[in-house]
Formats: structure tokens, sequence, C-alpha cells
């Protein structure tokens, strides 16, 4: 069960709230989140375009913008070298559209998930070569691949390195890199993705051409903020500028890609939010990548016919769609495995399903672990034994301690909430039983905290709190909504529905006695209904909204977590 926790922080709220033009409650709302000082609410509440810092003050722009100047003059062959995923797909586009509004001749090319697997690889240097490719540009890669960047050199080609992951201990021979976690790099915001920092770069090139802006702050723009959901990204400092002007110019957009994947997915364009990006539109580019070629992307958000780009955008719903269903099946098998198995206790899962297709390891992890709060490795049969991905919690450092029994891989890599692994088949065993044996995770630890920010009976959820709460968005990583609890909660009625019978539809009644429509997602609705008959009251977690369907408007609370009145 997971263990709710009141924030109770301190601050003059009045004070704040009638400083910045805000109630105190929402004043309360960012004390929660430690949003503190003026300089930072401002930022965070009215943050601008304009607010966002030089891209010259980026290490390596400066030089990257003097060399691209130089060979676009030149007439040299420029080729973009992006990833498979949103990041990749949206960094590729920008800089091809950057690079060729500034004159350049130049393309681009992707690596296959499954067969180049991820970033440079040496089958790419040398294709490029051997295309008469002059100068390679990366982005959302590149920063790791040092002896791919030593072969381009020693072929006599030139590379920039535009990135934003983490430095190894070794760094590519590289002619210019671009990448704020650069340890000398003195760009005041590390935590762009690939996309934003090739933002950057088209935007300080097309300056010193003195070129029109307009592109820059509009489809760019929108592609930048997109990526940066996309990805995963803390929605703080310029992430939050980037994407809350990203979604303004998405909701209006003309860019003949974004449209179509927007009408085949049925979206109203007026309430897209972050989460359609994170949950809708962005998983469509993301399935090209994982289930056939990420090019496909490219080429949808690179068309200028509305009728090819509706057929592309068809095509892409269909393959998430695709995506979506071996998802399911996958996770039913884990959990089938698990039950059998009796791993509901082990302190680190790792499932080992031969048929899942390898581009899906991490998002099954993530579904386990979400269900069960604890560190996740779906391992999948591949070319050349067995590869899989690891999704963690807060508490366990899973790089750091999957080092511990390196041995056992043939590869391996990542960071402390997610790694990526490969083994021969006969270690898989081992591999479970020593990451468990070298686990040193508490019960405390495998309880997921959830911080309630305000007890908030119904009778103060009114249309008027659902907009304020609006000065808080775009929501996501990084920038949770807000978490509000009714205590004693009845339900009046409910019904099931959805395709999948995932969705719970009711009326609610608080201890207050005032009665709102409440909706409720869970894969596993029999559970629910089955809590929903052993007691008559509930305490519940919740986030207000507004229910529009069929231009009606109704006031409704999204539970998020509900527990019998009286369990603590």
């Amino acid at each position: 069960m997971k263990k709710w926790i009141e924030i109770r922080k301190g601050a003059d709220f009045q004070a704040i709230g009638q400083h910045f033009g805000i109630s105190p409650f929402t004043a309360r709302l960012l004390r929660n989140k430690e949003i503190v000082g003026d300089e930072e609410i401002q930022n965070y509440l009215y943050g601008e375009i304009s607010d966002l810092h030089p891209a010259s003050l980026m290490k390596g722009i400066p030089e990257a913008v003097r060399l691209l100047k130089a060979k676009i003059t030149a007439g040299a062959r420029i080729r973009i070298i992006g990833d498979y995923d949103i990041d990749g797909v949206c960094a590729t586009y920008i800089l091809l559209r950057g690079l060729h509004a500034a004159g350049a001749q130049v393309d681009t090319d992707i690596p296959d998930r499954i067969r180049d697997g991820y970033g440079l690889n040496r089958e790419l240097v040398e294709r490029a070569y051997r295309a008469g490719v002059d100068t390679i540009v990366t982005c959302d890669n590149g920063i790791a691949a040092v002896e791919e960047i030593a072969c381009a050199k020693e072929l006599g080609m030139t590379v920039i390195i535009t990135d934003h992951h983490a430095l190894h201990e070794q760094t590519p021979p590289a002619d210019v890199t671009v990448n704020p976690h650069q340890p000398d790099c003195p760009y005041p915001f590390k935590d762009l993705c690939g996309a934003a920092v090739a933002w950057k770069l088209v935007g300080a090139l097309w300056e010193s051409l003195q070129l029109p802006t307009e592109a820059l702050y509009g489809d760019l723009l929108m592609l930048a903020g997109f990526a940066t959901v996309g990805d995963v990204m803390d929605l703080v400092g310029e992430n939050r500028i980037l994407v809350r002007e990203g979604l303004k110019l998405l909701r209006t957009t003309h860019h003949l890609g974004m449209s179509a994947l927007i009408q085949v997915n049925e979206l109203n364009r007026d309430n897209l939010a972050a989460f359609h990006i994170g949950f809708v539109l962005g998983p469509c580019i993301n399935a090209s990548g994982r289930l056939s070629t990420a090019k496909r992307a490219l080429d949808l958000l690179d068309t200028e016919d509305p009728e090819e780009a509706l057929v592309k955008a068809v095509e892409l719903k269909a393959l998430n769609d695709e995506r979506k269903s071996m998802t399911e099946q996958s996770v039913k098998e884990a959990f089938r495995q698990i039950e059998k198995n009796g791993w509901e206790h082990d302190r680190v899962m790792v499932v080992y399903l031969p048929d899942c297709h390898e581009s899906l390891a991490g998002i099954v992890a993530g579904r386990i672990r979400e269900r069960c709060y604890r560190p996740v490795f779906v391992l999948t049969r591949s070319e050349d034994g067995v590869k899989g991905s690891g999704r963690s919690i807060p508490p366990y450092s899973m790089f750091e301690e999957m080092s511990r029994c390196k041995e056992l891989y043939t590869r391996y890599g990542g960071h402390p909430m997610a790694a990526g692994v490969s083994m021969p088949e006969a270690h898989v065993e081992t591999f479970r039983a020593r990451m468990n044996e070298l686990c040193s995770l508490s019960e405390d630890d495998l309880t997921e905290i959830v911080h309630i920010d305000i007890a908030l009976p119904f009778q103060y959820v009114s249309e008027r709190l659902v907009k304020e709460l609006r000065l808080l968005e775009p929501f996501g990583k990084g920038n949770e909504k807000p978490v509000f609890a009714a205590r004693n909660v009845q339900i009046i009625e409910s019904r099931v529905l959805g395709k999948n019978q995932n969705v719970l539809r009711m009326k609610l009644q608080d201890e207050s006695g005032v009665s709102l429509d409440g909706i409720y997602f869970h894969d596993e609705m029999q559970e629910v209904l089955q809590d929903l008959q052993r007691t008559p009251k509930f305490h519940i977690l919740y986030y207000p909204e507004i229910n529009e369907y069929r231009g009606r408007r109704t006031l409704q609370v999204r539970v998020m977590d509900y527990r019998a009145a009286g369990v603590n």
C-alpha cells in the first residue's frame, strides 16, 4: 500500500499571492514544489521566450556556427545523424530545416534500432563516407561514440556533436562538441533535450546569417517543446518555457505532419496538453522507431504534401496501435510469470519474455514498476543472446547496482533510473539471483510515498479553482499535478466504461455533503470493484478538472488513489 504524507511547508502565502497576482492557495502549491524566491516564482509563472539564455553561452555553439558557415560557403555535403526516438527525430528535423534554410547541402540518416543499435556506429560513418559526405552533425547522440568518431576523422571527415547526454570518461575527438553537460560549459541551464540543443544551434546560425526567425519561433520551437515532453525531461526552468510556448504553437499549427497526426488521433486542438504529447502523439513518433524505422516519422514531419501527410500519419497511428496491443500482451505474460513463480516479493524483479519485441522491454518494465513499485528488468531474446531494459525507483541506483556483477553481461549501460543490458541466455537465472542477493532495499524503500498538497473538501472545488490551477501547467516530470485529498467519500453510483473496461465513472459525495462527478482509470478494474464492495466510505486523492462533452461543461475529479476510510 502507498504511504500518503501531507506536505506542510510554511511561508507568507498572503504576501506571495499579492506580489505575484495569485491566490494564497496557489502560493502554497508553489511552496510545496520548492518554488521560492522572487526570480524563481516569476520565471515559473510568467517566463517567456525572451527569458531564455543566449545560445552563444553554450560551449561549442560559436565554434559550430563558424564551422557550419564555412562548410556551407564551400558547398560541402553535410549529413545529420540522429537517434530513433522522438527526441532524435525532432532534433534531426530541426537541424535539417535549419541548415537547409541556411543554404547547406544537407541530408539525414537515422540508425535502425534492431540492426544498428543506439547512436553512431561504424556502418553509419562509412555509409556517409561512401556517399561523399564531408561533415557529420550528430544530434541526440555522439557523446559516447569515441571509436566511431575517431573512424570518421581517420576518413578525413569533419564531425560536429550536438547532444545532451552525460559525458563519459573519454570524450570523442570531434571538431566541435555542443553539449551543456560539458564541465566547463557556462550555459546556466543544463537539462535541455537533444532537440532543444539543436534548436539553440540553429538559432545562433540563423542570427549569424541574419536570416528571418519566423520558423525558429514557430514550427521549430514547437518541435523543441514537443521533444522535451516526449523525452521525459524535467519541466522546470527553460524546459517549462519551451513546452508552454510549444503547446501554444501546437494548438494553432499549420505544420502538415503535426496537423495530420492531431487529426488522425481525433484530438481537440484547444485542449492539447503535455499529456497528449506524452501519451498520444509522441508514442506515434516513437512507434516508427520501435517497430519499423524512425525515418518514417521524419518523413511525416518533413512532408510538404497534405494528402501524403495524412497517409503517413495514419500509418504511424496504426503502428502505435500495434505497439500498444503488443505491450498489453507482454505485460499480461509478465504478470503471469510473476504470479506463477512467486516473484511478487522479489526486491528486484527480473522477467524473461523471449517473444517480447526488444524495443518494448523498457515500456513493459515501466508498467510492472508502476504496479509493483520496485526495480524491474525485462529481458527479451535477441540475435546474440538476451537483451533487456530496466526501470528503477528513487532509492535504487540501477546502473550502480548492475555494475556490481558486470561479469555477467556482454554489454550494459544506463543511469540511476533506467538501464540497458545484454547477456548470454544462460546467465538470466544467475542475474536474477545476484541482483536480489546484492539488493539492500528495505520495506520502507519499497513503499511508494505520495505527497498530498492540500486536504480539500469538495465544497472548495470550482471552475475558478480549475482555471487558477492552469497557471501551474504544463504538468509532467519534475512538475507533477498537485494532489488533493477528500475524506469519507461515498460512491453514490458507478459504472464501468471503455473498450478495455478500464474506466470507472462515478457520482461521489464527501463528508461535507457536496457531490461531484468522478473518474478513475485502472487496468485491473475487477480488483477495484471488489474493493468498493467491501466498504461504504473511502479517502481519495484527486485532481479537479472540467469535463467537456457535446458542448456541456461539468466539474469532475480525477481520482488518483483511494483507500478504505479508517485505514492510515
